[in-house]
C-alpha cells in the first residue's frame, strides 16, 4: 500500500520546515509520498519549498488562495497512493500518530479511520474553540444518528478512490463537515483512534472562526436532506 500525505500549506514560513521535517522523519509502516499545495501563499513558502531534496515531496502551486478544500482537491487529484491522509502545516497533529491511523486499515478492520482529539492533554487552546467543535460534532452524531467524536480532525484518513468519489465542493474549512456528512449519509462510519493535539492560538495564525462552525452545520444538513443521485439508466 501506498499513502499519499496531503499537506495544504498557506503563509506557514514560521512553521513549515519543522512540518516537512517531522512528516519525512516518521517511520511509515508502509511507502509514502507528501504531496504539498502551496495555496497562493505570500511569504518565504515558496522559496521554503523550492529547497526541499527529497524525492517523496511533490509541490503544486496555486497562483491565489483557494481555500483549505480547494487545496485538498488539488493534491487528491494528484495523489498517487491508494489511501490518503490529511497533514496540516501548523504543528497542531504529530505525523507520528499517522502510522496509528494506518494500523485498523492494514489489519483489515476499516477503511475509513478519524484521528480523534481528546482535548484533554493541553491547555493552549481557546475554550469557545472547543465547545464549537463538539456542538459541530454533536449535530452531526444527531443528524446522521451516529456516534463519532471529532469531525473537524485534520486527520482522515481513507482511499483516495472514496475521497475522489465523493465530489467535495467546499473550498474553504466547511470541506470537514462536507467530508463527514457525505461518509455518514454512505452509512461508512469512520473508526476513531486517540491522537495527540497542540493547539496554536490567534495570535499565532489559527484561522478557523465561529464563522466555519456555523458554515459546517449548515452543510451537515444541506447533505443530510440531499437527494441521492439517479442511477444511470441501462
Amino acid at each position: 500500500m501506498k499513502l499519499s500525505i496531503l499537506m495544504p500549506v498557506y503563509n506557514e514560513e514560521a512553521r513549515l520546515g519543522n512540518a516537512l521535517k517531522q512528516a519525512l522523519a516518521v517511520d511509515y509502516p508502509c511507502e509514502i509520498e507528501l504531496v504539498v499545495v502551496d495555496d497562493g501563499s505570500s511569504d518565504r513558502t515558496a522559496e521554503i519549498l523550492a529547497a526541499v531534496d527529497d524525492t517523496r515531496v511533490r509541490v503544486i502551486q496555486h497562483a491565489k488562495n483557494a481555500g483549505k478544500g480547494a487545496a485538498i482537491k488539488t493534491a487528491v487529484d494528484s495523489a498517487e497512493g491508494e489511501y490518503m491522509v490529511i497533514l496540516d502545516a501548523d504543528l497542531e497533529y504529530d505525523p507520528n500518530d499517522i502510522p496509528r491511523l494506518l494500523q485498523p486499515v492494514l489489519d483489515g478492520h476499516t477503511e475509513v479511520v478519524y484521528g480523534n482529539r481528546t482535548f484533554g492533554s493541553h491547555s493552549a487552546y481557546s475554550f469557545w474553540y472547543v465547545m464549537g467543535n463538539k456542538g459541530v460534532t454533536t449535530a452531526a452524531n444527531v443528524m446522521y444518528n451516529s456516534y463519532i467524536g471529532d469531525l473537524e480532525t485534520c486527520f482522515k484518513l481513507m482511499p483516495v478512490a472514496l475521497y475522489r468519489s465523493l465530489e467535495i465542493k467546499s473550498r474553504g474549512f466547511g470541506m470537514e463537515a462536507e467530508v463527514t456528512g457525505k461518509l455518514l449519509r454512505q452509512r461508512i462510519r469512520p473508526y476513531e483512534v486517540p491522537i495527540s493535539y497542540r493547539a496554536r492560538g490567534r495570535e499565532e495564525g489559527k484561522k478557523i472562526t465561529w464563522k466555519d462552525g456555523v458554515e459546517a452545520i449548515w452543510i451537515l444538513a444541506r447533505e443530510r436532506v440531499r437527494k441521492p443521485k439517479a442511477k444511470p439508466s441501462r
